[in-house]
C-alpha cells in the first residue's frame, strides 16, 4: 500500500513534548507512523499492532530495514486481542484509523479492511487509549473533519481531553477535510484550533506543510 499524506501529517504533527519512553501505533499498516516517531524521538519501546497479514509482513520488513530496528516491534493482532492482557502503559498512542463508513466496498479485501470503519470502530480505539495511556500520555489521531465532534465527545466520556487540534485543507479554497487531534487525561481551560493548508496549487506546497513534513520526504 502507498504511503498516504494522512499518515505523514499525523506522524510529523504528533506532540512529543512529554519525552516518550514508550509508543503504541494502532493499526500500523506499513509502519510509517512508528518509523516517523522513531526518527523524531528517543523512545526505547515502539510497539505496533496490525491485523492484516500482508501489511503486517511489510511492516516487519520495514522495521527490520530501518536504522531503529532495535526499538521497533510489530504484533500481528487485532486491537481486541492486544488489550485483553495489557502488560504496558504507553506515553504516546497514535493511530490513523480506518474511517470510510459509507456502505461501499471494493473488490480488494485487504484495502477494504484498511479503509473501512468496521475494521476499527472509534469506540474500540478510544477504549484502548483510556486503558493503555500513561498518566501524562498523549493520544493522537487523524480523522475526517466531519467526525471531529463525535470523536471528541467519545474521548470526553473516557476522560480524555483535546490539547491540540489542527484542521487540514487541501488548498486555500477547499473545505476542511481532516482533523488532527491530540488528547491527554487533563483538560485545558482554553484551546484554539489551528488550520493547515497543504497546497497553494497542484504540487506547490505551502511553507507550513513543507516545514512540518520535510524531514520525512526525500524530495521536499
Amino acid at each position: 500500500m502507498k504511503i498516504g499524506t494522512d499518515a505523514v501529517l499525523l506522524g510529523a504533527w504528533c506532540p512529543i513534548d512529554n519525552h516518550p519512553f514508550s509508543i503504541l501505533d494502532i493499526g500500523a499498516g506499513t509502519g510509517i507512523l512508528s518509523l516517523i516517531l522513531a526518527q523524531r524521538t528517543s523512545a526505547e519501546q515502539i510497539d505496533a499492532i496490525e491485523i492484516d497479514e500482508d501489511a503486517y509482513e511489510q511492516c516487519v520488513e520495514n522495521f527490520e530495514n530501518s536504522p531503529w530496528s532495535d526499538r521497533l516491534f510489530c504484533f500481528h493482532a487485532g486491537l481486541d486481542e492486544f488489550v485483553e492482557e495489557p502488560e504496558d502503559e504507553y506515553d504516546i498512542i497514535i493511530s490513523n484509523p480506518p474511517f470510510y463508513s459509507e456502505n461501499y466496498k471494493t473488490d480488494n479485501d485487504s484495502r477494504d479492511l484498511a479503509r473501512f470503519q468496521d475494521a476499527l470502530p472509534f469506540e474500540e480505539l478510544v477504549d484502548a487509549a483510556q486503558l493503555l495511556l500513561s498518566e501524562n500520555g498523549i493520544f493522537a489521531v487523524i480523522i475526517p473533519f466531519k467526525e471531529e465532534e463525535r470523536f471528541i465527545d467519545l474521548c470526553a466520556e473516557a476522560e480524555l481531553f483535546p490539547v491540540k487540534v489542527t484542521r487540514v485543507k487541501g488548498s486555500p479554497t477547499t473545505p476542511i477535510v481532516r482533523s488532527l487531534l491530540a488528547f491527554k487525561r487533563y483538560e485545558l481551560p482554553v484551546l484554539e484550533a489551528e488550520e493547515l493548508v497543504i497546497e497553494i496549487s497542484r504540487h506547490q506546497y505551502t511553507d507550513d506543510y513543507i516545514n512540518l513534513t520535510k524531514d520525512f520526504y526525500l524530495k521536499m
